[in-house]
C-alpha cells in the first residue's frame, strides 16, 4: 500500500376535472390573474423566502455552509440483539434522534469489553447502504476498540444536485444540507452516551458519506478527524465566479463540495484511503482533494478494483484512528 503523509475555521400539471359548468370568459380572465397575483405574493411573502436569515442554514459569498447553535439532542436507546457480530457480540442500541424536525434512525454499537469511556466515531455509509449493510466496518472499528453510530442517511446516502438546487433557489432546505446536520447531530447524540468519551470524537464516511463527513468535521470542532474511504470532492474550484452568469448557482455547488471546506479542517486531522483501481470515484480526484488539504492530513492508496472499504485498509486505518483518538 503506498501512501501520501503530510503533519477551525472562518466557517461560522396538476389536472382539475371538468364539473360541465360553463364560466364566462371574462370570469376566467379575472380567476386567472387573480390566481397568478396570489400566488406572486406567495413567493414573495413566503417566510422561507423572506431574509436569509431567517433560514436554518446560512451560506458565505464563498459558498460555506453554516447552522446555528444547535440545541442539545434529544434521542431514545433501545439495546438490541447483535446479529451482525455474533461471533464476538457487542453493546448494540437502536438509536433514533431528532434532527431538522425528522426522526433519524442509528445503530450504536459498544466493544463488548471496552473502557469505562471509549472512543466514538460517527459512521456515514456510502450511498445506498443502510445502518445495517455498515456494520462490517463497524465491527471491524470495534475490534479496535472504537464504539460506532451508524446512520440511515436520508435518501439512502444519494443526492440530487439539480434538485436540491431548485430547493435552494426557492429559499428551502437542500436535502444535502439536511444530511450534513444530520451527521453534526449525530456527533452530539454519541458524545452524551455514557459509554463514549466526548472529548475523543471522530468521523468516518465511504464514498458519498466521505463527502458529508469531511463538511461535518469542518464545521464542528469538537471532531479530532476525519476519515474518508473511496471519496473526493467535486472540483467547484475549477469554476469562475466572475463568468458564471448566476451567482447563486455558483454559491450553491461550492456550499455542497467538501474541497470548499478543507481549508477550516486543521487542526482536526484529513485521512483519505482510496484505490489507484476504483470502479466509482477516479484516484485523480481523490488525489486533487488530498492536494488542496492542510496539514495535519495523510493519504494510503490500495490496488484493490473496487469502491469502497477492503480488509487491506485496516492496518492504515487503525493506525491512522490510533493519532486521530488517542
Amino acid at each position: 500500500m503506498s501512501r501520501h503523509i503530510s503533519g477551525k475555521k472562518e466557517l461560522k400539471k396538476t389536472k382539475t376535472p371538468s364539473s360541465g359548468i360553463r364560466i364566462p370568459r371574462p370570469i376566467v380572465f379575472f380567476l386567472g390573474f387573480l390566481l397568478i397575483a396570489v400566488g406572486f405574493f406567495g413567493v414573495l411573502y413566503n417566510p422561507a423566502n423572506s431574509i436569509e436569515g431567517s433560514l436554518p442554514w446560512e451560506i458565505s459569498e464563498a459558498g460555506t455552509l453554516s447552522f446555528p447553535q444547535r440545541e442539545k439532542p434529544v434521542f431514545t436507546a433501545q439495546e438490541i440483539e447483535d446479529l451482525y457480530s455474533p461471533e464476538d457480540p457487542d453493546i448494540l442500541k437502536l438509536v433514533s434522534f431528532e434532527s431538522s424536525g425528522e426522526k433519524v434512525q442509528a445503530l450504536l454499537r459498544v466493544p463488548a469489553n471496552s473502557p469505562s469511556s471509549a472512543a466514538g466515531i460517527v459512521l456515514l455509509p456510502g450511498a445506498g447502504v443502510s445502518k445495517e449493510g455498515e456494520q462490517g466496518l463497524a465491527a471491524e472499528l470495534s475490534k479496535m476498540g472504537y464504539a460506532t453510530l451508524t446512520l440511515d442517511q436520508r435518501n439512502k446516502g444519494g443526492v440530487n444536485a439539480e434538485r436540491d438546487l431548485e430547493l435552494f433557489r426557492a429559499g428551502l432546505e437542500p436535502v444535502e444540507y439536511l444530511m450534513v446536520y444530520d451527521a453534526l447531530k449525530a456527533a452530539d447524540v454519541l458524545s452524551v452516551q455514557p459509554e463514549i468519551d466526548p472529548k475523543r470524537l471522530a468521523i468516518l464516511g465511504e464514498s458519498n458519506g466521505g463527502r458529508f463527513a469531511i463538511i461535518a468535521c469542518a464545521l464542528d470542532p469538537s471532531l479530532k478527524g476525519v476519515i474518508g474511504i473511496s471519496t473526493s470532492g467535486y472540483d467547484t474550484e475549477e469554476l469562475d465566479p466572475v463568468g458564471t452568469t448566476d451567482s447563486e448557482v455558483y454559491r450553491f455547488y461550492r456550499s455542497i463540495d467538501p474541497d470548499t471546506y478543507l481549508s477550516a479542517l486543521p487542526p482536526s486531522r484529513l485521512v483519505m484511503i482510496h484505490s489507484f483501481n476504483d470502479t466509482v470515484i477516479p484516484h485523480e480526484m481523490a488525489l486533487r482533494t488530498f492536494g488542496l488539504a492542510k496539514e495535519p492530513k495523510a493519504m494510503y492508496n490500495t490496488t484493490e478494483e473496487t469502491h469502497g472499504y477492503t480488509a487491506s485498509m485496516r492496518s492504515d486505518l487503525e493506525k491512522e484512528l490510533k493519532l486521530i483518538l488517542n
